[in-house]
């Protein structure tokens, strides 16, 4: 492998490593903070997707939906605590499961009767339709630079909110102590119901930079719900840290071991996963 192809597949390996923290970051906030086992997680991603395909068509720019959709999609997870999982908290791991599963399903034929059962493309925004030269026959995509920048914002905007703010703050102290958050006077509700808006909200705008790229399709968010548990469990169960470590690691091992080792490529992540329970099982980072 020389330079330029190996500079192509960091930067994918990076690329996909940071989706993967979004998407990754909002499931272990919301199972180390409150304790709910959300399999509908995936579902998130697709409805940001589908989301991103029906309103870069109404509003002509791809930028205007991802800003639409996530208000509505933090709506939709503000809506989603408030009315189904706060009734859950204190509920088996078991009720929670079959909720979220129940949920998967409601999510798909919502989804078919919105949208239907095609698979669609989204197209990307004109000025980023081009690619930097790397060689004279190899290129990058702009736009799979900029996906990288936004989720660089969006990891550094969520590491001052739970680092350096008083919302942050409460956030930490409910994840470490629920009923002492509670005692203190803390209104625990209230940090659940935001927790999980924006657990909702960086999943979906997950699926919404990553429409252009991945095509939009019917169960989408399966796959990638299985690799944000792989994520979150090599990371650690609630660190957030863990979380952005065990994606890179995750995207880089995906993306060389599909370039060197095709043959067992599919296997690769997981050989990790169990390689680092192996040595600790808490993951990488205790919560």
């Amino acid at each position: 492998m020389d330079l330029a192809n190996f500079l192509i597949q960091l930067l994918n390996g990076l690329q996909y490593g940071l989706l993967l923290f979004m998407l990754a970051a909002g499931l272990t906030l919301i199972f180390g903070i409150m304790g709910v086992v959300n399999l509908a997680h995936g579902s998130f991603y697709m409805i940001g997707a589908y989301m991103a395909w029906s309103m870069s068509a109404l509003f002509g720019n791809l930028f205007v939906a991802i800003v639409v959709g996530a208000v509505l999609s933090v709506a939709l997870g503000w809506a989603l605590e408030w009315v189904l999982f706060r009734h859950f908290y204190h509920r088996d791991h078991l009720d929670q499961v079959l909720l979220t599963f129940g949920l998967i399903y409601i999510f798909e034929e919502l989804r078919s009767l919105l949208w239907g059962d095609d698979v669609h493309a989204v197209q990307m925004p004109a000025s980023l339709d081009w690619a930097i030269p790397l060689t004279d026959n190899l290129s990058y995509p702009v736009y799979r630079l900029v996906m990288s920048g936004i989720c660089v914002l969006l990891a550094l905007a969520l590491y001052l909110l739970i680092s350096k703010t008083r919302l942050g703050m409460k956030i930490r102290a409910g994840a470490f102590n629920h009923d002492m958050t509670e005692a203190l006077g803390i209104n625990i509700r209230l940090i659940h119901g935001i927790v999980f808006a924006i657990g909702v909200g960086l999943a979906s705008v997950a699926g919404m930079i990553a429409a252009p790229i991945s095509s939009v399709y019917p169960n989408m968010g399966s796959t990638v719900l299985i690799m944000c548990f792989v994520v979150v469990v090599i990371g650690g169960i609630g660190s957030v840290r863990g979380a952005l470590v065990a994606s890179l690691l995750v995207g880089l091992v995906d993306t060389f071991g599909k370039v060197l080792l095709p043959q067992v490529a599919g296997m690769l992540v997981y050989m990790v996963m169990a390689a680092v329970l192996l040595y600790k099982p808490e993951g990488l980072f205790k919560h």
